[in-house]
């Protein structure tokens, strides 16, 4: 991959590429602030769920920067559909995990712990 102008590669229509860049920049600046949101978060709250919850903020942060890298050419597209499917399949496991953890507990005398 020796591309570095994404008006160049064959694969994005050149009309196009402003969008997707800008689509990509935006979800990186956002996914990023989430992210250190998270991190907040995580560092007051310090449970497993803020963490599995950041987890995922980053893990969104990584899809956008290999989507950068991609439109770049930095980073070769099978490389980029096994990173951002991986990361889809992690995302949702600890998603669901921390929705499985976050429900009330009951306890064999019937009272309710979170």
């Amino acid at each position: 991959m020796n591309h570095t102008n994404p008006f160049e590669i064959g694969w994005l229509d050149p009309q196009l590429a402003p969008v997707l860049l800008a689509v990509i920049v935006l979800a990186a600046i956002g996914t990023t602030i989430l992210f250190g949101c998270g991190i907040v978060a995580y560092s007051r709250r310090r449970t497993r769920r803020y963490l599995l919850i950041t987890l995922v903020l980053g893990l969104l942060v990584a899809r956008s920067l290999v989507g950068l890298g991609t439109v770049f050419g930095l980073v070769p597209m099978t490389v980029h559909h096994l990173v951002e499917h991986g990361a889809d399949v992690t995302i949702a496991a600890l998603v669901l995990y921390a929705v499985y953890r976050s429900g009330p507990t009951t306890t064999r005398s019937g009272s309710k712990h979170e």
